[in-house]
């Protein structure tokens, strides 16, 4: 759903839901990038409407146990389609389970949770802020990624458009605090996971789409575990909240990061990262249009001063 890497590792990759790998002379696709590119910032855009809408009937372990459920049912069949293995060795596996944890069960579930008491457009605005969790978090734990006065000052910039999306000066009135720190640390997840894996997955050889494949199936384990022991069995399905999340699953989650692939394959991660900057645009207007959900004049304006200094963040010094 997100494109949150640590600045160097946001160049391998497009997304904070993308795997570790990829693989360089994919042939090019039928369709003009630019129309996945698209197709690509409109999935990921709506997922945070996606799981509002979930939640209002399922709880949030439950959607996000869907979520990987089916994300990882497109990628496993596009995996057989392509004649492609899972990823070999117990050491692999070992750190593709942590890798799981920290960029899928553990953001996709703080989401969802997030959503039960903030609206999907602050959701979605918190998800931007990844970069900015990136570039302060490499300061301290990747050594080669240096430090320049434009990426410190985007950063600066970013966490004063978090202030303002949150009206620091109204006292943060009207929000909830619980939900907005969990939206915040879910966006940190992320980076904190693309550090891991820069750290332990780098050249393991597998393909993009196995590695992928790999973690999204244990992300589905680990919360196959996690679900039953805090949740209930619905008594009723409802069914415009279950195609919500099969939608979120499915589309937002399996296909979306197929699509991604495809994307940094042909144009590079350099271009491919630039769908973070799209997302909440599209959930913030998807979220006032279609959900109904109120929208200050601060929102908009903090979302756009934080992708703003998100940007800054990944300027590259000329060599």
């Amino acid at each position: 759903m997100t494109t949150a890497a640590t600045p160097r590792a946001a160049r391998r990759t497009a997304s904070q839901n993308a795997s570790p790998t990829s693989t360089p002379g994919r042939p090019r696709a039928a369709l003009d990038w630019r129309v996945r590119f698209g197709v690509l910032s409109l999935i990921w855009g709506f997922s945070f409407l996606l799981i509002k809408v979930g939640t209002e009937s399922y709880a949030p372990f439950q959607v996000t146990f869907g979520r990987l459920l089916f994300g990882t049912a497109v990628l496993i069949a596009a995996m057989a389609v392509k004649r492609e293995r899972l990823p070999r060795g117990a050491r692999t596996w070992g750190h593709l389970a942590v890798a799981a944890l920290l960029l899928n069960a553990l953001p996709f579930s703080l989401f969802a949770y997030a959503e039960l008491t903030i609206p999907s457009t602050l959701a979605g605005i918190c998800n931007a802020t990844s970069p900015l969790w990136g570039m302060a978090l490499s300061l301290v734990a990747l050594s080669e990624d240096r430090p320049t006065r434009v990426r410190v000052a985007g950063l600066g910039v970013g966490f004063l458009g978090v202030l303002t999306v949150l009206g620091v000066w109204q006292g943060f009135h009207g929000l909830d605090a619980t939900g907005t720190a969990m939206a915040l640390l879910a966006s940190l997840s992320y980076p904190v996971g693309w550090i891991y894996v820069r750290r332990t997955l780098a050249g393991t050889g597998a393909s993009h789409l196995s590695m992928t494949g790999a973690q999204l199936l244990l992300a589905t384990v680990q919360l196959a575990v996690v679900t039953p022991l805090f949740t209930t069995l619905p008594s009723h399905f409802p069914v415009v909240p279950l195609l919500a999340i099969i939608a979120l699953g499915a589309l937002g989650t399996g296909f979306a990061i197929f699509l991604q692939y495809g994307i940094v394959a042909e144009v590079g991660p350099t271009t491919g990262q630039m769908v973070t900057y799209f997302i909440p645009v599209i959930a913030t207007a998807a979220g006032v249009a279609i959900l109904g959900e109120s929208l200050s004049w601060s929102t908009p304006v903090g979302a756009a001063i934080v992708l703003a200094g998100a940007a800054l963040t990944q300027v590259r010094p000329r060599s």
